[in-house]
């Protein structure tokens, strides 16, 4: 290699990087696109918003390249479970599960006698969405959908109908829509709701007048519980249970379809072994979840599936179904210790309404 050669190197390899970091960089959503232009003469005519309140709308959206990468790399499909699983379960947030529930006690059991979702579950669900409303999300929301909705091909549809869904949310409740911010995927709040599940399912708990998922524990934890009683929790019904299959039964059984495909009777006919609380016609599914040291196989009931409504994924669910246990189990400890201090010396908590 020559001296000259040597010496253009570093320049050649700026000039790349910079072009690389050009190619990232959030532009401009073009409304004279034809799909934008599409768009908008379609929600105009069908939501009666006049279209210049649209294009100046979309004017200030910016398509951002890093959420289509985000989208293309889910933990939920890039991971085995013996990986996943240390992301959710971790001393720390099985720690500030029960501290959140400690402070959140009587919003959580509010929100659990309405839906008849066990409080472990709404308190899990906040705990792997947002870290208990801590992470909620850097991105515009409208950023994110409308990158989504142009320039996202695989999903365009869904992320055009949210964002739709996104813009009557912002002209009926008085939200921001250029100031709100969420995940990648443009879900909103403490429970990381998309927009028409926050126009479906979310629930004034406090009666104050406007649902708020970020700030009111009230509306956050009965618009979980609600979310969940919607797509069928059962109230009292298990979730998970461990399970062992018959070697020479092994080869004919596949853990990984997200339905409720076989019964307790029919999954036991083919060699798997569970004990079950419920009836031997009650739906279940098989899940084989990967562990370092192979297949560890477990039965999801109903209430599972209905985790699965959440996040489509049996790991997400795993974890919720994990973290929930984790977090009881604390409280139960914490119930039973200040149940024997002394009157003088109980813990007293303040819960403000």
């Amino acid at each position: 290699m020559t001296t000259s050669a040597r010496r253009c190197r570093p320049a050649l390899l700026a000039m790349f990087l910079c072009l690389g970091v050009a190619a990232r960089t959030a532009v401009a959503i073009d409304i004279r696109r034809d799909d934008v232009k599409g768009f908008i003469d379609e929600i105009s005519e069908k939501d009666s918003i006049p279209k210049r309140q649209l294009k100046k709308l979309l004017e200030a959206a910016r398509t951002q390249p890093a959420i289509i990468e985000a989208m293309d790399r889910p933990a939920e499909k890039a991971k085995p479970w013996f990986e996943y699983r240390p992301i959710f379960l971790t001393e720390r947030r099985i720690k500030e599960g029960t501290d959140f529930w400690l402070a959140h006690r009587q919003e959580l059991d509010q929100a659990s006698v309405k839906s008849g979702v066990a409080p472990e579950y709404i308190a899990a669900i906040v705990g792997v969405e947002t870290y208990y409303g801590r992470m909620t999300g850097s991105y515009r929301v409208l950023d994110a959908l409308a990158t989504l909705a142009f320039d996202y091909p695989p999903r365009a549809k869904f992320f055009r109908d949210e964002l739709e869904q996104f813009i009557l949310l912002a002209r009926d409740t008085g939200l921001d829509p250029l100031a709100v911010k969420g995940s990648y995927a443009g879900a909103m709040g403490a429970p990381q709701f998309m927009p028409s599940n926050y126009r479906r399912f979310a629930v004034d708990a406090n009666a104050d007048g406007h649902i708020d998922l970020w700030n009111s524990w009230w509306d956050v934890c009965a618009s979980v519980g609600n979310y969940l009683k919607e797509h069928g929790w059962n109230a009292g019904e298990p979730v998970l249970s461990e399970a062992t299959v018959e070697a020479d039964k092994i080869a004919d059984l596949d853990g990984h379809k997200l339905a409720l495909a076989d019964t307790v009777d029919a999954l036991k006919a083919k060699g798997v072994n569970f004990d079950s609380s419920v009836p031997a016609d009650a739906p279940v599914m098989l899940i084989a979840a990967d562990e370092a040291a192979g297949i560890r196989w477990r039965v999801g009931y109903n209430n599972f599936y209905v985790i699965t409504r959440y996040n489509h994924s049996a790991l997400y669910a795993m974890a919720v179904y994990e973290l929930a246990a984790a977090v009881k189990q604390r409280i139960l400890l914490h119930d039973a210790s200040a149940n024997e201090a002394p009157p003088d010396q109980a813990p007293r908590l303040k819960i403000e309404p």
